[in-house]
């Protein structure tokens, strides 16, 4: 004879595991665009660095400061 209630916790026990699989799946895709965001920053803070460095080695303190603290803030926000 059927039993109602096992029907119904069959059926949740099915859905909670479908979710549980497959939920993991939806997010990852957004893997390569975070590395992609990543590279960018790297590549930005890299160019910033060497200006800096050449305003630093040019006598130009302020503007290798001002150029350098750019770089710094591209990893804080």
């Amino acid at each position: 004879m059927w039993d109602f209630n096992k029907g119904i916790i069959m059926k949740k026990f099915l859905i909670t595991a479908f979710i549980i699989l497959f939920s993991g799946s939806a997010y990852a895709g957004s893997c390569p665009m975070m590395a992609k965001n990543i590279d960018a920053k790297i590549a930005e803070a890299q160019e910033l660095r060497d200006a800096g460095m050449n305003a630093h080695k040019n006598g130009d303190h302020a503007k290798s400061e001002e150029l350098l603290n750019k770089a710094l803030d591209l990893f804080k926000g």
